[in-house]
Protein backbone atom coordinates (compact mmCIF):
# COMPACT_ATOMS: atom_id res chain seq x y z
CA UNK A 1 0.00 0.00 0.00
CA UNK A 2 1.16 3.35 -0.86
CA UNK A 3 1.68 6.06 1.27
CA UNK A 4 -1.18 8.15 0.02
CA UNK A 5 -3.68 5.32 0.54
CA UNK A 6 -2.51 4.81 4.06
CA UNK A 7 -2.48 8.41 4.56
CA UNK A 8 -6.45 8.14 3.29
CA UNK A 9 -6.94 5.13 5.08
CA UNK A 10 -5.85 6.92 9.00
CA UNK A 11 -8.36 9.54 8.00
CA UNK A 12 -11.00 7.19 7.29
CA UNK A 13 -10.51 5.18 10.52
CA UNK A 14 -9.90 8.40 12.86
CA UNK A 15 -13.73 10.06 10.89
CA UNK A 16 -15.20 7.24 11.81
CA UNK A 17 -14.05 6.98 15.45
CA UNK A 18 -14.88 10.53 15.58
CA UNK A 19 -17.93 9.89 14.33
CA UNK A 20 -18.91 7.34 16.86
CA UNK A 21 -17.94 9.06 19.51
CA UNK A 22 -20.68 12.00 18.15
CA UNK A 23 -22.81 9.45 18.23
CA UNK A 24 -22.88 7.78 21.71
CA UNK A 25 -22.40 11.53 22.92
CA UNK A 26 -25.72 12.85 21.21
CA UNK A 27 -27.67 9.67 22.27
CA UNK A 28 -26.00 10.52 26.02
CA UNK A 29 -27.39 13.64 25.60
CA UNK A 30 -31.25 12.59 24.52
CA UNK A 31 -31.61 10.39 27.29
CA UNK A 32 -30.42 12.73 29.62
CA UNK A 33 -32.94 15.32 28.59
CA UNK A 34 -35.69 12.49 28.65
CA UNK A 35 -34.48 11.60 31.99
CA UNK A 36 -34.85 15.39 32.89
CA UNK A 37 -38.15 16.13 31.36
CA UNK A 38 -39.67 13.22 32.54
CA UNK A 39 -38.97 14.76 36.59
CA UNK A 40 -40.23 17.75 35.92
CA UNK A 41 -43.44 16.08 34.19
CA UNK A 42 -44.01 14.49 37.37
CA UNK A 43 -43.57 17.05 39.29
CA UNK A 44 -45.68 19.03 37.67
CA UNK A 45 -48.49 16.17 38.48
CA UNK A 46 -48.12 16.66 41.85
CA UNK A 47 -48.22 20.17 42.04
CA UNK A 48 -51.79 19.32 40.07
CA UNK A 49 -52.81 17.19 42.30
CA UNK A 50 -51.85 19.00 45.57
CA UNK A 51 -47.92 18.77 46.20
CA UNK A 52 -46.25 21.69 45.06
CA UNK A 53 -43.33 21.14 47.36
CA UNK A 54 -41.10 21.07 44.99
CA UNK A 55 -40.27 23.67 41.65
CA UNK A 56 -41.44 21.57 38.41
CA UNK A 57 -38.27 22.87 37.16
CA UNK A 58 -34.25 21.64 36.16
CA UNK A 59 -33.71 22.73 40.16
CA UNK A 60 -36.50 20.74 41.02
CA UNK A 61 -35.51 17.70 38.83
CA UNK A 62 -32.04 17.35 40.27
CA UNK A 63 -32.86 17.80 43.90
CA UNK A 64 -35.61 14.65 43.40
CA UNK A 65 -32.27 12.70 41.89
CA UNK A 66 -30.33 14.08 44.67
CA UNK A 67 -32.46 12.14 47.53
CA UNK A 68 -32.46 9.09 45.29
CA UNK A 69 -30.48 6.00 46.27
CA UNK A 70 -26.69 6.65 44.69
CA UNK A 71 -28.49 10.20 44.48
CA UNK A 72 -24.66 11.26 43.25
CA UNK A 73 -23.63 9.07 40.49
CA UNK A 74 -26.95 9.63 38.84
CA UNK A 75 -26.37 13.54 38.62
CA UNK A 76 -22.71 12.47 37.40
CA UNK A 77 -24.00 10.70 34.43
CA UNK A 78 -26.57 13.04 33.88
CA UNK A 79 -24.71 15.94 33.91
CA UNK A 80 -22.28 13.62 31.70
CA UNK A 81 -24.95 12.69 29.37
CA UNK A 82 -25.68 16.97 29.25
CA UNK A 83 -22.70 17.59 28.39
CA UNK A 84 -22.51 14.85 25.60
CA UNK A 85 -25.72 16.82 23.82
CA UNK A 86 -23.35 20.01 23.75
CA UNK A 87 -20.66 18.06 22.27
CA UNK A 88 -23.02 16.90 19.45
CA UNK A 89 -24.59 20.03 18.91
CA UNK A 90 -21.26 21.76 18.65
CA UNK A 91 -20.05 19.53 15.84
CA UNK A 92 -23.24 19.70 14.05
CA UNK A 93 -22.06 23.70 14.16
CA UNK A 94 -18.76 22.71 12.95
CA UNK A 95 -19.19 20.09 10.25
CA UNK A 96 -23.52 20.42 9.63
CA UNK A 97 -25.69 18.10 10.30
CA UNK A 98 -27.76 14.83 8.99
CA UNK A 99 -29.45 15.61 6.36
CA UNK A 100 -29.77 18.14 2.91
CA UNK A 101 -29.96 20.93 4.40
CA UNK A 102 -27.54 20.15 7.28
CA UNK A 103 -25.14 22.30 5.88
CA UNK A 104 -26.84 25.59 5.81
CA UNK A 105 -26.06 28.40 7.62
CA UNK A 106 -28.85 28.68 9.74
CA UNK A 107 -28.81 25.05 10.82
CA UNK A 108 -25.48 25.44 11.80
CA UNK A 109 -26.23 28.60 13.69
CA UNK A 110 -29.14 27.13 15.51
CA UNK A 111 -26.88 24.19 16.44
CA UNK A 112 -24.50 26.41 17.90
CA UNK A 113 -27.04 28.30 19.84
CA UNK A 114 -28.16 24.79 21.37
CA UNK A 115 -24.80 23.96 22.48
CA UNK A 116 -24.52 27.20 24.26
CA UNK A 117 -27.91 26.64 26.14
CA UNK A 118 -26.82 22.69 26.85
CA UNK A 119 -23.77 23.58 28.13
CA UNK A 120 -24.83 25.61 30.88
CA UNK A 121 -27.23 22.93 31.52
CA UNK A 122 -24.27 20.34 32.07
CA UNK A 123 -22.37 23.03 33.90
CA UNK A 124 -25.26 23.57 36.46
CA UNK A 125 -25.94 19.82 37.10
CA UNK A 126 -22.41 18.79 37.94
CA UNK A 127 -22.26 21.29 39.55
CA UNK A 128 -24.82 20.55 41.76
CA UNK A 129 -23.04 16.85 41.37
CA UNK A 130 -20.32 17.83 43.22
CA UNK A 131 -21.81 20.07 46.00
CA UNK A 132 -20.51 23.25 44.43
CA UNK A 133 -23.81 24.64 43.10
CA UNK A 134 -27.52 24.13 43.74
CA UNK A 135 -28.06 23.51 40.27
CA UNK A 136 -29.18 26.78 39.55
CA UNK A 137 -31.43 28.74 40.85
CA UNK A 138 -35.02 28.75 40.47
CA UNK A 139 -36.21 28.93 36.89
CA UNK A 140 -38.56 31.54 38.26
CA UNK A 141 -35.95 33.77 39.91
CA UNK A 142 -33.56 33.35 36.71
CA UNK A 143 -36.50 34.79 34.52
CA UNK A 144 -37.29 37.71 36.65
CA UNK A 145 -33.54 38.86 37.19
CA UNK A 146 -32.73 38.17 33.50
CA UNK A 147 -35.85 40.49 32.84
CA UNK A 148 -34.88 42.94 35.21
CA UNK A 149 -31.38 43.30 34.02
CA UNK A 150 -32.97 43.26 30.38
CA UNK A 151 -35.52 46.25 31.03
CA UNK A 152 -32.59 48.69 32.85
CA UNK A 153 -30.97 48.37 29.45
CA UNK A 154 -31.18 50.96 26.77
CA UNK A 155 -34.50 50.06 24.90
CA UNK A 156 -35.05 47.51 27.32
CA UNK A 157 -38.66 47.16 26.88
CA UNK A 158 -37.75 45.95 23.09
CA UNK A 159 -35.05 43.92 23.75
CA UNK A 160 -37.32 41.97 26.18
CA UNK A 161 -40.46 42.16 24.15
CA UNK A 162 -38.88 40.72 20.98
CA UNK A 163 -37.26 38.09 22.81
CA UNK A 164 -40.74 37.29 24.21
CA UNK A 165 -41.60 37.31 20.70
CA UNK A 166 -39.33 34.65 19.68
CA UNK A 167 -39.92 32.52 22.44
CA UNK A 168 -43.66 32.51 21.59
CA UNK A 169 -43.03 31.57 17.64
CA UNK A 170 -40.26 28.97 18.82
CA UNK A 171 -42.95 27.75 20.92
CA UNK A 172 -45.80 27.78 18.07
CA UNK A 173 -43.09 26.62 15.82
CA UNK A 174 -42.14 23.65 17.91
CA UNK A 175 -46.00 22.78 18.71
CA UNK A 176 -46.73 22.76 14.66
CA UNK A 177 -43.64 20.41 13.96
CA UNK A 178 -44.68 18.05 16.23
CA UNK A 179 -47.88 17.81 15.16
CA UNK A 180 -46.84 17.39 11.51
CA UNK A 181 -45.01 15.02 13.02
CA UNK A 182 -42.06 16.24 11.29
CA UNK A 183 -39.55 14.20 13.17
CA UNK A 184 -40.61 11.22 10.89
CA UNK A 185 -37.55 12.89 8.48
CA UNK A 186 -35.08 12.27 11.47
CA UNK A 187 -36.68 9.04 12.68
CA UNK A 188 -34.89 5.33 11.37
CA UNK A 189 -38.57 4.20 10.80
CA UNK A 190 -37.73 0.97 9.09
CA UNK A 191 -36.56 -0.43 12.51
CA UNK A 192 -39.54 -0.17 14.14
CA UNK A 193 -42.21 -2.19 14.20
CA UNK A 194 -46.36 -0.26 13.15
CA UNK A 195 -47.36 -0.76 16.38
CA UNK A 196 -43.95 1.31 18.06
CA UNK A 197 -44.26 3.91 15.80
CA UNK A 198 -47.56 4.39 16.92
CA UNK A 199 -46.32 4.55 20.63
CA UNK A 200 -43.49 7.09 19.32
CA UNK A 201 -45.72 8.89 17.72
CA UNK A 202 -48.38 9.56 20.56
CA UNK A 203 -44.98 10.85 22.44
CA UNK A 204 -43.60 12.67 20.16
CA UNK A 205 -46.89 14.86 18.74
CA UNK A 206 -48.28 14.62 22.47
CA UNK A 207 -45.02 15.39 23.95
CA UNK A 208 -43.93 18.37 21.23
CA UNK A 209 -47.51 20.23 20.94
CA UNK A 210 -46.80 20.12 25.13
CA UNK A 211 -43.12 21.70 25.20
CA UNK A 212 -44.80 24.11 22.68
CA UNK A 213 -47.29 25.18 24.69
CA UNK A 214 -45.31 26.20 27.44
CA UNK A 215 -42.88 27.65 25.62
CA UNK A 216 -45.25 29.96 24.10
CA UNK A 217 -46.94 30.48 27.93
CA UNK A 218 -43.35 31.70 28.81
CA UNK A 219 -42.66 33.93 26.11
CA UNK A 220 -46.33 35.56 26.20
CA UNK A 221 -45.25 35.80 30.14
CA UNK A 222 -42.37 38.02 29.29
CA UNK A 223 -43.64 39.89 26.83
CA UNK A 224 -46.29 40.92 29.38
CA UNK A 225 -43.74 41.96 31.65
CA UNK A 226 -42.07 43.88 29.00
CA UNK A 227 -45.51 45.92 28.10
CA UNK A 228 -45.90 46.61 31.77
CA UNK A 229 -42.43 47.27 32.59
CA UNK A 230 -42.62 44.72 35.30
CA UNK A 231 -39.83 41.49 35.37
CA UNK A 232 -42.14 40.46 38.42
CA UNK A 233 -44.53 39.04 35.73
CA UNK A 234 -41.93 36.94 33.84
CA UNK A 235 -42.36 33.53 34.60
CA UNK A 236 -39.88 30.48 34.84
CA UNK A 237 -40.77 27.01 33.81
CA UNK A 238 -42.04 26.13 37.30
CA UNK A 239 -44.68 28.91 37.30
CA UNK A 240 -45.61 28.64 33.85
CA UNK A 241 -46.69 24.96 34.58
CA UNK A 242 -48.79 26.20 37.69
CA UNK A 243 -50.59 28.79 35.62
CA UNK A 244 -51.52 26.00 33.53
CA UNK A 245 -54.14 25.50 36.70
CA UNK A 246 -55.21 28.85 37.32
CA UNK A 247 -57.39 28.81 34.32
CA UNK A 248 -60.91 27.99 33.82
CA UNK A 249 -60.07 24.75 33.26
CA UNK A 250 -58.31 23.95 37.14
CA UNK A 251 -55.65 21.93 37.14
CA UNK A 252 -56.92 19.31 34.53
CA UNK A 253 -55.34 21.50 31.84
CA UNK A 254 -52.04 21.22 34.30
CA UNK A 255 -52.91 17.43 34.46
CA UNK A 256 -53.11 17.77 30.51
CA UNK A 257 -49.53 19.89 29.95
CA UNK A 258 -47.39 17.71 32.48
CA UNK A 259 -48.81 14.74 30.73
CA UNK A 260 -47.46 16.11 27.65
CA UNK A 261 -44.04 16.91 29.33
CA UNK A 262 -43.56 13.36 30.28
CA UNK A 263 -44.49 12.08 27.08
CA UNK A 264 -41.79 14.63 25.55
CA UNK A 265 -39.23 13.10 28.04
CA UNK A 266 -40.49 9.28 27.03
CA UNK A 267 -40.00 10.67 23.02
CA UNK A 268 -36.52 11.89 23.75
CA UNK A 269 -35.54 8.65 24.98
CA UNK A 270 -36.95 7.32 21.49
CA UNK A 271 -34.69 9.60 20.00
CA UNK A 272 -31.45 8.49 21.94
CA UNK A 273 -32.18 5.41 20.31
CA UNK A 274 -33.89 5.90 16.87
CA UNK A 275 -32.72 9.18 15.81
CA UNK A 276 -30.34 9.65 12.93
CA UNK A 277 -27.08 10.97 13.99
Amino acid sequence: MNTSAMTHARRARSGGEVGSLTQAAARAGLAARGVIYVLVGVLALRIAFGDGSRQADRSGALAEIAQEPFGAVLLWALGIGVAGMAVWRLSEAVFGAVGPDGRKVRKRLLALVRCVFYAFVAYSVLSFATGSGTGGSSSDEQSRDVTARALGVPAGQWIVGAVAVGIIVAGVWIGVRAVRREYHKDLRLGEMSPGLRRLVDIAGVGGGAARGLVFAAAGAFALRAAVDYRPDRAKGLDDTLRSFAQTPFGPWLLVLVAAGVVLFGLFSFALARWRRV
